[in-house]
């Protein structure tokens, strides 16, 4: 019982298979071949037994008869010259829209990243400099200033720490509040 339901499935799993194909014809050895694509142009037309479109050779088994109407010929040879179908994702170049839409996209992603980055460095200019300005007022306008040293102890800034401290401040305004500087492309 069990060896004739593996039969019947097999049965059918090899006439199912010349049905899915669109197209059949007798290669140079004359064998039978079944295919979803066109075959070689070295294929005669005589040998070509079911092709897509043709309603005279879309019958199981009966190949075309050796005077094929001009539409047969003409559909034989459509495969050949267009590159792409209309159901391809390709374009006439073969390039897959996907491939370039995925592509596109990640490349917006990474303007859109560069863009954002970009702008966070331009805020860390501008802080740098608002802070660098406050801190040269601060220094140039006569007051006593203390500071914190690394023991923890306070002490009050000499006038050699105070000039070292405000050419490091002009230095910060010449950097970060001119114009931004070009990124290198």
């Amino acid at each position: 019982m069990h060896s004739i339901k593996l039969a019947l499935i097999a049965a059918v799993v090899c006439c199912a298979v010349p049905a899915m194909a669109q197209w059949q014809w007798i290669d140079g050895q004359g064998h039978k071949v079944f295919s979803d694509r066109a075959p070689p142009p070295d294929i005669p037309s005589k040998n070509i037994l079911r092709q897509p479109g043709s309603a005279a050779t879309r019958q199981a088994g009966i190949p075309a008869s050796g005077a094929a109407t001009s539409a047969t010929v003409a559909t034989a040879a459509a495969p050949e010259k267009s590159a792409a179908r209309p159901e391809d994702k390709s374009t006439d170049k073969g390039v897959d829209k996907g491939l370039e839409e995925q592509k596109r996209k990640q490349e917006e992603q990474e303007a859109a990243k560069a863009r954002a980055e970009q702008l966070q460095r331009e805020k860390q200019r501008q802080d740098n400099c608002a802070r660098a300005r406050q801190s040269r007022t601060a220094l140039t306008s006569g007051q006593l200033l203390a500071h914190v040293n690394a023991k923890g102890e306070r002490g009050f800034m000499d006038d050699a720490t105070r000039e070292a401290e405000v050419k490091r401040a002009d230095a910060v305004i010449a950097s970060d509040c001119g114009p931004a500087p070009q990124a290198a492309q």
